[in-house]
């Protein structure tokens, strides 16, 4: 009997223990995440509705930051610059997205399936990583001594008298833009993806080619629906990336282009902290709505 009442007295205990132990462990990642995102997003909200002039921040409620970003926009006779701006961004998004996601899974893969040795797969995956071992910058100006008017490709292309005069939109241009995110970014597809595919189990594979199911059939009515979660997740990556970048968008684009990112660089750039602030969050709600569009498309979490 006191045994039975022992183990009643110490059953609320126990699970006071884990309550408590969970507690502690979730604290640091929950202090960090506030002090480094929670935080600083709030002051990044506060500001946005501060004012400004040419020499100082003004700690005086106004909307105008937020009226300036879409002034224009009510009219029907010529498009707003933001309106042009968040479509530009966004058509670097798309076509960014579509060519890293097939890069990104032709690559995942081969490494998952045709890539027998766990071995093979870490050295692969190494080789990789290995522009990631450098800096973006010097990435990007790498492309420059390739695609530049006197640039290795347009010579090549000369040389084989395949054109008679430089491209000139191989630099400075969407395309090296593209170009370039596609270079930088494309791993970030890769490995989400890559997790996806060495998840799937390869009995189902099989009872597929037993079935009679060509190598295509598998890939897209076995293969691509599994890996849906990792798509998901690469694709958040990439496209809230591209979404703020700026600096590649600044050397790539010859400081010609315009993108969201840019902007907010540019009025940083000039000190106009409260107008950089509201584009910020403005950019930030566009990033969360497009999160959450691909969240309900693929149910990450069930599917994890």
């Amino acid at each position: 009997m006191a045994s039975v009442e022992y183990l009643q007295q110490a059953k609320p205990t126990a699970v006071r223990h884990r309550r408590v132990s969970a507690w502690l462990q979730a604290t640091p990642l929950t202090v960090t995440f506030a002090l480094f995102f929670i935080v600083p997003l709030v002051i990044t909200l506060i500001v946005s509705f501060w004012d400004f002039n040419e020499y100082q921040i003004i700690p005086a409620f106004t909307l105008k930051n937020y009226a300036a970003i879409f002034d224009g926009c009510t009219s029907f006779t010529d498009v707003c610059v933001t309106f042009k701006t968040y479509w530009s961004t966004l058509k670097f998004c798309a076509m960014v997205w579509a060519v890293t996601l097939v890069l990104g899974f032709t690559i995942a893969y081969f490494l998952a399936f045709h890539v027998r040795t766990t071995a093979m797969q870490t050295v692969l995956f190494l080789v990789c990583t290995i522009p990631f071992w450098t800096s973006n910058v010097i990435r990007m100006i790498s492309w420059i001594p390739l695609l530049g008017r006197n640039g290795l490709v347009n010579q090549a292309l000369m040389s084989a008298h395949l054109v008679d005069q430089p491209l000139e939109w191989l630099l400075y241009s969407n395309f090296s833009v593209v170009l370039a995110f596609v270079h930088l970014y494309t791993f970030f597809m890769i490995v989400p993806i890559f997790n996806a595919m060495m998840r799937i189990d390869r009995s189902l594979l099989e009872a597929a080619r037993d079935g009679g199911a060509s190598g295509w059939q598998v890939i897209r009515d076995v293969v691509l629906p599994l890996s849906k979660t990792g798509i998901a997740i690469g694709s958040i990556f990439v496209v809230t990336i591209v979404m703020g970048d700026f600096l590649t968008v600044g050397v790539m684009g010859g400081q010609q282009i315009a993108s969201v990112g840019k902007i907010i660089q540019v009025q940083t750039g000039y000190l106009q902290f409260p107008a950089a602030a509201a584009n910020a969050i403005i950019l930030l709600a566009v990033v969360l709505m497009i999160v959450w569009a691909l969240t309900r498309a693929v149910d990450i979490r069930k599917e994890l």
